[in-house]
């Protein structure tokens, strides 16, 4: 048995800058104002047309990202339809074979500390789970049947790609106070790794404490 954190990776190369100017020549069709297109007009350009609710142009642009995150949490991320998934399958993925080290790998819950009574009976229960699930697949059950007992807690990789329009929805749903811990965890790092490379589209979302 595996027990790992929450992690992403940016898949597509990000130019920032690029994005702006590419968002400010659609956006300008709309006012036919190309003429004021300039070498540093697009981060101004970029931030009037979100004040002024005018998001529709920023879905021109899109972000590939993978994520690592738990059963439970990529149930939540898929519930955004305006995107594209794939999805590590539990029908087809063996864990029992050797390339997965014939175990299972699990989300280490944030909310309790491993020292707690509260995380000793939560490993305990994904060992069990772990043996069961192993001893199903050896006696010939396939994958997709022995699937049936695995958890939320369980690791899965999701390929997600969203326009920004839709990145910046699903910020601010997923960070949000009364977001699932596990699925703020995993959203905030995303959201703050954003603003690192794309300027404004995401400066104006808070992360607020729980």
């Amino acid at each position: 048995m595996k027990i790992i954190k929450t992690g992403f990776e940016i898949i597509d190369d990000i130019n920032g800058n690029k994005i702006l100017k590419k968002i400010e020549r659609a956006g300008r069709i709309c006012y036919k104002s190309e003429d004021r297109i300039t070498d540093d007009s697009a981060k101004k350009f970029v931030t009037n047309i979100l004040k002024s609710g005018h998001e529709s142009v920023i879905e021109h642009e899109k972000v590939t990202v993978r994520i690592i995150c738990d059963r439970g949490v990529s149930h939540e991320i898929v519930r955004h339809r305006i995107a594209s998934y794939s999805q590590e399958s539990t029908r087809y993925c063996n864990y029992n074979q050797e390339k997965f080290g014939k175990e299972l790998t699990f989300i280490q819950p944030l909310f309790w500390d491993e020292n707690t009574e509260e995380y000793s009976i939560w490993l305990k229960t994904m060992q069990m789970i772990e043996d069961t699930y192993n001893k199903l697949i050896e006696k010939g059950v396939q994958p997709q049947e022995a699937r049936s007992i695995l958890p939320n807690s369980l690791k899965t990789e999701i390929i997600v790609t969203m326009n920004l329009r839709e990145w910046r929805h699903f910020f601010k749903l997923r960070t949000a106070s009364n977001a699932h811990p596990q699925m703020r965890e995993v959203a905030c790092a995303i959201l703050e790794e954003f603003r690192k490379i794309i300027p404004v589209i995401f400066d104006d979302i808070n992360i607020v404490s729980p």
